[in-house]
C-alpha cells in the first residue's frame, strides 16, 4: 500500500507501516525525529494529499506517486480547535471574544477538513475531542492508550472513511492520567506540545496491523 501520514514528525505510524512492507511516508513542516529521513517529507502535506504527485524526501531523493494514496492518516494540529482550548476564546472569563484566536481556530478547522475530504478512499484523521464552536463532523470513535498496551488515559477521536474502527489489542487495568508530570509525553519545556502529540507505539502498531 501507498500510505501518507500527514503532520507526523515522530514517524511512529510511518515506521509501523514500513515494518509491514508498505510504502509509507511521514510528512510534516518539522524535521523528523524518527531517524528515517528517507521516509520523511519535510513540508506542507496539502499539495500531495490527493496523490498523483512528486515529492522529495529529507534525504534528497525524488519520488513519484501515480494514482491516489491507498491510505491517508492525518494528525492535524489541535491547539485552536480542541475542547480543552476553547476557554481561551474568552480569556479571564470577562466575556470579551479573542478574535485573533477565533480566526486561528477557523483556519485550523479548514486545515482539518482538507484531510477529511481528500480524494482518497481510506482516510483516518486523529484529534482530541473538538470544541463545538467549530462544528466539525461527528467523530467515528474514541480510543485510549490503555486499549493498546499503555496504562494512560488520554481520549483521542478518530474520523474514519473507508476504514473499520480500530480494535483494542492490549487492554490495561491500570489507567494513569496523561496530565501526571514525568511521563515521556508530558515533559515540560519547549518540546512539551510536540511530545504530547506523538502517537503511542501501541496505537501506531494497531493502525498498521488492522488498516495495512
Amino acid at each position: 500500500m501507498k500510505v501518507l501520514i500527514a503532520c507526523e514528525e515522530s514517524q511512529r505510524v510511518c515506521i509501523a507501516f514500513r515494518e509491514r512492507g508498505h510504502e509509507a511516508y511521514s510528512c510534516d513542516i518539522l524535521e523528523c525525529s524518527g531517524g528515517h529521513p528517507e521516509w520523511h517529507i519535510q513540508g506542507d502535506a496539502l499539495p500531495i494529499i490527493n496523490g498523483n504527485c512528486e515529492f522529495e524526501t529529507a534525504d534528497g531523493q525524488r519520488h513519484r506517486i501515480d494514482g491516489k494514496w491507498d491510505l491517508l492518516i492525518a494528525h492535524p494540529p489541535c491547539t485552536y480547535i480542541s475542547n480543552a482550548g476553547v476557554r481561551f476564546l474568552y480569556p479571564g472569563g470577562k466575556g470579551v471574544l479573542n478574535e485573533e484566536r477565533l480566526k486561528k481556530g477557523i483556519e485550523a478547522t479548514h486545515f482539518f477538513l482538507r484531510f477529511l475530504y481528500a480524494d482518497c478512499e481510506r482516510i483516518a484523521v486523529e484529534n482530541p475531542i473538538p470544541s463545538t464552536v467549530y462544528c466539525l463532523p461527528k467523530y467515528t470513535q474514541i480510543i485510549q492508550p490503555w486499549m493498546f498496551g499503555h496504562p494512560v488515559q488520554k481520549k483521542t477521536c478518530l474520523w474514519l472513511k473507508g476504514l473499520p474502527n480500530l480494535v483494542p489489542t492490549d487492554i490495561c487495568e491500570e489507567r494513569q492520567s496523561s496530565k501526571i508530570a514525568g511521563n515521556w509525553f508530558n515533559h515540560g519545556g519547549k518540546d512539551r506540545q510536540k511530545n504530547r502529540a506523538k502517537t503511542f507505539p501501541g496505537i501506531a502498531k494497531a493502525m498498521a496491523e488492522q488498516w495495512g
